[in-house]
């Protein structure tokens, strides 16, 4: 039994410790940059094949309009788009965690693989979000699918940094660790389309008749929020750092009150 117990306590060590080693950071970049570009390329392909015009329908049912005639895939070229927006966006957002990544380990490596294969889902998004009649309960479905793929994808690379920030030192760069410069940025980042996606998910839920609608202000909203999240970081930390330094300048005068009293008044 004592035997069976120290075999079972090194193989857990053995274990934590495989998943503690370090990984190539460059080899990890270049493998998901790899998969970025073969999903953005399928998702270019996709709208290719399917959603161009037939020169003989453009001339019988369009009256040789083209532009009227590509007016009828509008939504399917509003799928596209968000769905290639999105692909930018966790690119961008994966770029810049491993910019502050000083040495990646295997298990950084494993749920980055675990992002990565929810990457590679956002075709099927696009062609379920593209698919379906509108209002139907297909294409309520098929969005929340969507949402579902873009929040794992994504909860993943929050999972990836906070991986990082359990021992900081070694793995993250000093800006970006706890109390650092880019720390409160990094999570807002982050965090943002696991945020946004759940949220629109459970309202696709409550608001089924207004599940497109919801969408694609999600897919429309996010970037924009990119834009004004570094401000809105910036306003918060400044607010929160004044009413620190507020409260700690009343602990001083306080502190200076009492040094200024005599002890009778003191004990009074």
């Amino acid at each position: 039994g004592q035997r069976g117990e120290e075999e079972e306590h090194h193989s857990l060590e053995t274990f934590t410790f495989y998943l503690s080693e370090p990984l190539s950071k460059e080899r990890v970049e270049a493998f998901s940059d790899g998969v970025y570009a073969i999903v953005a390329t399928l998702l270019i392909l996709d709208i290719c094949e399917d959603n161009v015009p037939d020169p003989r329908e453009v001339e019988e049912k369009f009256h040789g309009s083209l532009l009227e005639a590509l007016s009828e895939y509008g939504p399917n070229y509003l799928a596209y788009f968000g769905s290639f927006v999105t692909i930018g966006l966790l690119w961008f957002v994966h770029h810049s965690l491993f910019l502050y990544v000083t040495k990646a380990t295997r298990l950084m490596g494993l749920l980055n693989i675990l992002s990565l294969a929810f990457i590679g889902g956002l075709p099927l998004a696009y062609q379920l979000t593209s698919e379906f009649a509108e209002k139907s309960h297909n294409e309520i479905e098929a969005i929340q699918v969507s949402c579902v793929i873009t929040f794992f994808a994504s909860i993943f690379q929050f999972a990836i940094w906070t991986t990082a920030l359990l021992n900081e030192e070694e793995t993250l760069h000093a800006f970006a660790r706890y109390g650092g410069k880019e720390h409160a940025f990094m999570f807002a980042k982050l965090a943002l389309y696991p945020c946004i996606s759940l949220g629109a998910f459970f309202l696709t839920c409550l608001l089924s008749e207004f599940s497109t609608a919801i969408f694609h202000l999600m897919q429309i909203v996010i970037p924009f929020a990119f834009l004004a999240l570094r401000i809105f970081v910036r306003i918060s930390l400044t607010a929160i750092k004044s009413v620190m330094s507020l409260s700690r300048r009343k602990v001083v005068l306080l502190e200076e009150e009492e040094a200024c009293l005599s002890p009778n008044e003191t004990l009074s």
